[in-house]
Order: C-alpha cells, then sequence, then structure tokens
C-alpha cells in the first residue's frame, strides 16, 4: 500500500513495536484517504445538482451520498457529528429546490 518514499519516513522507530505501528499507520492513513475522498465526492456531485437546480439528479445523488457520508463516519475517517451535519444541510439544499 505504502510508496518508497513512505517505506522510507517510517522506519523511524528502534522497536520491533515501534515500527509496526508506523506500518499500520501508513495502512490506516491511505484507507482513510480512500474514505474521505469517496465521501466529498460524493458531496460535490450533490452540490453540483443542487446549483443546476436539477431536483431529479439532486436526489438520485442525495441518495446514494447519504449511505457513502454514513460508512465514513462509521469507518472512524470524520466524526459522526460532522457527517450528520454533511447529511442535514445536504438535504436542507436538495428540499429547498
Amino acid at each position: 500500500m505504502a510508496d518508497v518514499r513512505t517505506q522510507k519516513k517510517m522506519k523511524q522507530g528502534r522497536h520491533a513495536s515501534a515500527q509496526k505501528r508506523a506500518r499500520q499507520a501508513v495502512k490506516r492513513n491511505a484507507r482513510n484517504q480512500h474514505n474521505l475522498s469517496a465521501m466529498r465526492t460524493a458531496i460535490k456531485k450533490v452540490r453540483a445538482a443542487v446549483q443546476q437546480k436539477n431536483k431529479d439528479a439532486a436526489l438520485t445523488a442525495l441518495k446514494s451520498a447519504v449511505p457513502i457520508i454514513a460508512s465514513t463516519a462509521t469507518k472512524g475517517a470524520v466524526h459522526y457529528r460532522s457527517s450528520s451535519r454533511y447529511i442535514s444541510r445536504l438535504t436542507r439544499a436538495v428540499n429547498a429546490l
């Protein structure tokens, strides 16, 4: 999962446990970045549809975005209150159309 530059950086610990924690941190970081990126993309799709005032597209984008946002919070990549805030604000924006 980690590229060469990251592998060089992560071997900073002297003890085996510290090196293992560094390896785990790299994997966790990559996983969280993937989840956050998917969440941001879903949010952008909803906002783009709302900005174009296309209610059908906004509704379908919202229906696909809500589970992605919720699962990102469940996985711990974002706080659950932040995810609730995203869902609430997107829902209000779509309902305002």
